[in-house]
């Protein structure tokens, strides 16, 4: 993920406002331990997600919160219209 330059600070502030129904979702879809950070040099965000299972993770980019939520976070970021993941 890329924040635009100068939205390092709005982004945090947003995330730090994660709505309730995106905690949710993220959980009802089998994810947890959650953590972002962002390179402050390349303003690129690197995402660590654990997930029970691949196949019901990828749904959860279909959901109406999560449209909502890559809507919301346009404007300061590029935002993806499918999810993906790299395994470790």
């Amino acid at each position: 993920m890329h924040l635009y330059p100068g939205m390092a600070e709005e982004y945090e502030r947003r995330h730090n406002q994660l709505w309730p129904e995106m905690i949710e979702m993220i959980h009802a879809h089998g994810g947890s331990n959650y953590s972002i950070f962002l390179d402050k040099e390349t303003n690129v965000l690197y995402g660590y997600l654990e997930i029970e299972d691949e196949e019901a993770w990828a749904k959860s980019a279909d959901t109406k919160i999560n449209r909502k939520w890559w809507d919301y976070m346009a404007d300061i970021m590029e935002t993806r219209t499918t999810a993906r993941f790299l395994p470790i």
